[in-house]
Order: C-alpha cells, then structure tokens, then sequence
C-alpha cells in the first residue's frame, strides 16, 4: 500500500496533507509513504524531517506512480494524477458543490474522490472532521487579524492617564470558529456578546463568558439545520434578527462573522447600512468571504475601508497557520484511515456510514447522493 503526499498547487496554500508525526503512524500500519520533494515547506516542515519518519522524497511523478492513496489539502487536479494505481483513492477537501467540473474530472479519470468536507458530523468521527478543526482556527486567527487591524487595545485598562474602555466584539454565528473566537477575545480582556439563530448556543457562549444576543419576539424558530449546521431562517425571523443586530452592530467595535450554510452561498448578515452605522475605527472580519461572505462590501482576499470601517477578507484562514492546521488536518486524515485499516489486505477498508457518505466517485461514476439531481 503505498501513499503519496503532494505539495499544493493552489495559491496561497500552505498547509500539507501529513506531518513526520502521521508519517511515523502510517508506515507503523505497514503503509510505504512517498512525499513530494518541498511538500511541507510552507508549512515549516523539512524534507530531511519526512524522510527520517520512514518516507521516500521525491519528485512529484515519482511520488504519485503507483499511489494507492493520494493524501492532498485542497484536491489536485485529476490530470496531474497520471501514474497513480488504477481507482486510486485520493482524500482531500474537494469543495464538491463549488468545483463540480473537478468532481465530474476525477470519475471520467476513474479516481475515487473521497471529501474530507463531507464527513458525517457523528460521535465517533469527531476526530476526522477537517470542518471542525479548521475553523476553530479560523475563529482565533480572526480574533487576531482583527486585533492587528483595530487601532486600539482589547483589554481595559487603568493607568495613571487615565482608563481605556475594553474592546466591543460582537460575534456572529456560534459554530466552532465562533466560540473559538469568543473565546480568543475574551482572553484578549474584549466585552464580548455573540449571536446565532440556534437558540441552543445560548448557554454555550454564556459559558464563555460572553452576552448572548437572541430575538426573543419571535417563537418557535430554533434556527437547527443538519449536521449541526444552522438552517435557513423564515422571512419574519430574518426580519427581526436584522432589526435587533442594527441595533446592536451600531455599538460594536470589532464584528466578526462565521455564518455558512454547506452547498449554498453564505446568509448576509450586515448590509452597507449597518457597516455605515460602525465608527470609523471599526474592523469586520467576515470569515465566510470565500462563500459570498456574511458582509455587504466584504473582497475575498482584500481588505478594504468603507466610511473608515475596516472589513477583513482574508482567503483560506487555517492556511495563516500553516504548521498548527497541517498538524491537525493531517491528524484527521491519519484518523479516517487508520479507523478502517485492514491488516489482512493491509489497506483501509471504509464502512458505508463513512464511506458512503464522503465518497464522490467510484468506478468512473458520480456515486454521492448529495451531488445527484
């Protein structure tokens, strides 16, 4: 069985698909492990440190030929794949729904497309969910970026000058970035207040510390999607969640959003008016700007200032940590596999609860129920 780890094509990515830490644990399960030459690099990852966890460094070509398994960050395009074992399993984030013409590529190249994004969000695969362990973060980093951007101090302060107020930061949408994120500027000394329409996060960020903000005149709408995952709102919640935050954006000092619904654009949260209504100073950081963002104005990839309100777009959050995302997103790779690994055949043999539900193409097919008509 052998494995080959790619380094990344895509711009700006950072992160690589296993650390010498999973090198060590794959070939411990008898796997034979080739890595691509400067694959770790970016992610302050040595060759020398590959090769002395047991793996093979080579060129690209000499790394994919014969490849049973080819572990990727970002998927590769199926037609730098030559050479790879027939039916090769490639597992990586595939973004399924936004690069469908990728997807239809890997089955007419007859690859098995596993999405690491696809992951059911169940007990016992926890530890396989990139989804989670990217965006908690996410969620700090952008507590991060927004301090960098603020012009003044998180914590209050009393000096013999005089007092500093703490930072307002208002969190939006309450997943794992989020409370990662309450969390990180709660640390920093910030006033924090959260909100989300899933009436059942109301007592995790009261557990953070932090203000929970909830329409309250509207009942019955508990906002749950599936997977965990919020829904999409009727038009009189959405009505009264845009009044309430108005009301609330207009005071805040940093706003940090994290709202996306999976397959379909990301909800907007704040309009150009309550961006207007923020004081010159104010930073945004709208972490679902690669998804059509959760901010009226927000560029993917810019930060841009409206009437001195600073809006954060950051591209791929996790990749801003490079060493720290590879760690854990190599981890959940090590841990799918691992989980199912056959030590008859000596290769992973994937159930239907998991496998049926990441796998996207299997014999030159589009297998995924959630990528059918």
């Amino acid at each position: 069985m052998k494995i080959a780890v790619l380094k990344e094509q895509v711009d700006g990515e950072r992160r690589v698909a296993a650390t010498p830490e999973t090198v060590r644990k794959f070939v411990a399960l008898g796997a034979t492990l080739a890595v691509e030459a400067g694959a770790g690099q970016s992610a302050s990852i040595a060759d020398a440190a590959y090769a002395d966890a047991g793996a093979s460094v080579a060129d690209r070509a000499a790394a994919i030929s014969g490849a049973d398994i080819v572990l990727g960050v970002q998927a590769p395009d199926p037609a730098t794949l030559a050479g790879a074992a027939p039916g090769a399993w490639v597992v990586a984030s595939f973004n399924p729904f936004g690069e469908r013409a990728r997807v239809d590529a890997y089955a007419a190249a007859g690859l098995e497309a596993l999405a690491m994004e696809f992951m059911p969000r169940i007990t016992r695969a926890q530890s396989m969910d990139i989804l989670s362990s990217q965006s908690n973060l996410s969620g700090y980093k952008a507590v991060l970026d927004a301090a960098a951007e603020y012009g003044r101090a998180f914590p209050m302060m009393m000096t013999a000058a005089g007092t500093i107020s703490a930072a307002r930061v208002f969190v939006m949408g309450v997943g794992v970035a989020g409370l990662q994120a309450i969390a990180t500027a709660r640390r920093l000394g910030a006033q924090v207040s959260a909100t989300d329409v899933r009436a059942a996060t109301r007592e995790q960020i009261q557990s953070l510390g932090a203000k929970p903000i909830f329409v309250e005149s509207v009942a019955g709408i508990e906002g749950e999607g599936t997977g965990g995952y919020a829904g999409e709102m009727s038009p009189e919640y959405q009505a009264a969640q845009a009044e309430l935050v108005s009301g609330h954006i207009a005071k805040q000092d940093i706003v940090i959003t994290t709202a996306l619904i999976p397959g379909r654009p990301a909800p907007r949260l704040i309009s150009a008016a309550q961006v207007a209504s923020m004081k010159p100073g104010s930073v945004i950081v709208d972490l679902a700007v690669e998804q059509g963002g959760n901010v009226e104005g927000a560029v993917a990839g810019e930060i841009v200032e409206v009437n001195g309100v600073r809006i954060v777009g950051h591209r791929n959050v996790p990749s801003r940590l490079a060493a720290d995302a590879s760690a854990l997103f190599s981890r959940n790779l090590f841990n799918v596999l691992s989980a199912f690994w056959d030590k008859e055949t000596g290769r992973p043999v994937l159930d239907a609860e998991i496998g049926d539900a990441i796998r996207l193409t299997r014999d030159g097919a589009i297998v995924n129920p959630r990528l059918q008509p």
